[in-house]
């Protein structure tokens, strides 16, 4: 990390002031005193245009790579500039994703708020006691099990069968348990299937390519309910890389609505507006697709501060779905239902100030959602939840809020925690409300203490 930005010329205080990370943080990195993020090792890379060298050889040592076996490189002979020259101090690691060892996690600050700072894995054990830490993520099922390629091939199974299969198993278990527990799983079977493909050709190569656009978008998934959005929008890029290389129109299309949501959950309305609609011009009329990415669309408009685009846009999507004549053989976009539309409906009715109407939109999707969206379900009670508040429902509030709260525990979700964040932060002119102060000490007993 010192060698690249020695190179490009840059102080730590300039560096610092272009990621925004404290430089002295930055300094202990440097001289070894201090293990480093993913968060700041990704800054850096994007920074300094590592083209994505830094990262990998950060997953690598975390992984357990020799130091003595990585490649090594002198810096001393590259390009002058990221603009004239792609450079690279290690060679290209077979691993390509940022890595889950840095972890977004809740924090209640010495003066009260909720906020939320990056640490490592090892710096969380260190917090939480290593037993505490090991049984807050227990193993996946045996079905789960990583599968590198020398264990699909002898197993005698179809590894591209039993790959799918262990993506349907993965999905499961976010919905349970989280992201946290499934994120190296996917990687696992990322890899895997970058091995797999050196040696098959025709229809078994294609199928693997959209196996990797699976599991990237997965991937990307999970990154954006953890809350890390530059992770989840590096595995975006790769599953939409991967369906072109496949040559699925629908896949692609999919993939265009999916980092159309990924938007709007980064209040990005000009991107999220721009990439439905390019999303729903290429998917087959009257398709499920065509209203998925009509639905996400609609919220981008809302984000816009756009009521009356965002109701048209809603009406649009309702339209698409009543009329719509999906292909019983595609998988995308299968949850899409009305009760779908309108919790996305009364999430931007919350963007726009309508809290009663949101709430009340809610509660409906919620009494509405199937069994298995464990962690769906605690993401739309928080949001009820923070409706309610800023409607000035203090108590049913912080009633719900607990709801919330007992499946983000469960889950690890940070969607639900950042809005447990936001409630926390109405509640607190409702402090000595006794319903409140149940909810916010269970909150101070669910995150850790500044410290």
């Amino acid at each position: 990390m010192r060698a690249w930005r020695t190179h490009r010329g840059l102080s730590l205080g300039k560096l610092s002031g272009t990621i925004l990370f404290n430089a002295s943080y930055m300094a202990r990195v440097e001289r070894g005193g201090q293990a480093a993020s993913a968060d700041l090792v990704r800054a850096y890379d994007d920074a300094l245009g590592a083209s994505g060298s830094l990262v990998r050889l950060h997953t690598s040592i975390l992984e357990g790579v020799s130091l003595e076996a990585l490649p090594k490189g002198d810096v001393a002979n590259r390009g002058p500039h990221v603009a004239k020259a792609s450079v690279a101090l290690a060679g290209e690691s077979e691993i390509q994703a940022p890595s889950e060892e840095g972890m977004s996690v809740p924090v209640r600050s010495d003066d009260g708020r909720i906020i939320f700072v990056s640490l490592s894995r090892r710096a969380l054990i260190g917090a939480l006691g290593a037993g505490a830490a090991i049984a807050a993520t227990p193993n996946l099922s045996a079905a789960a099990a990583p599968a590198p390629r020398a264990d699909l091939v002898a197993s005698g199974a179809d590894p591209i069968e039993l790959l799918q299969a262990t993506r349907r198993v993965l999905i499961d278990n976010d919905n349970l348990f989280g992201p946290h527990r499934v994120i190296p799983t996917v990687q696992q079977q990322i890899a895997a299937i970058k091995e797999l493909r050196v040696d098959r050709r025709g229809t078994d190569r294609r199928q693997l390519l959209q196996l990797q656009t699976q599991y990237s978008e997965l991937c990307g998934w999970l990154y954006q309910d953890l809350g890390d959005f530059r992770a989840a929008q590096h595995w975006m890029r790769e599953a939409l890389e991967a369906s072109h290389m496949a040559g699925d129109d629908e896949l692609t299309t999919y993939i265009l609505a999916r980092r159309s949501q990924l938007a709007g959950d980064m209040n990005d309305p000009i991107e999220a507006v721009d990439v439905a609609e390019a999303a729903e011009d290429r998917a087959v009329p009257r398709s499920r697709l065509a209203a998925v990415a009509a639905t996400y669309g609609a919220h981008g408009h809302a984000l816009r501060n756009d009521p009356l685009s965002a109701q048209r846009a809603y009406e649009h999507a309702l339209e698409l779905h009543a009329i719509m004549d999906p292909d019983p053989s595609s998988p995308w976009g299968v949850w899409l239902d009305a009760a779908y539309i309108d919790v996305q409906r009364a999430h931007s009715l919350a963007a726009l100030g309508d809290h009663r109407a949101a709430a009340e939109g809610f509660r409906n999707a919620i009494s509405r959602l199937p069994a298995g969206y464990h962690r769906d379900r605690g993401v739309y009670l928080g949001r009820e939840a923070v409706s309610l508040a800023r409607a000035g429902e203090a108590e049913r509030a912080a009633v719900v809020g607990l709801q919330a709260l007992s499946i983000a525990k469960e889950t690890g979700s940070d969607r639900i925690s950042r809005e447990l964040a936001q409630l926390d932060g109405i509640l607190d002119q409702w402090r000595t409300v006794p319903g409140v102060s149940d909810f916010r000490d269970a909150l101070t007993d669910a995150v850790l203490r500044q410290a």
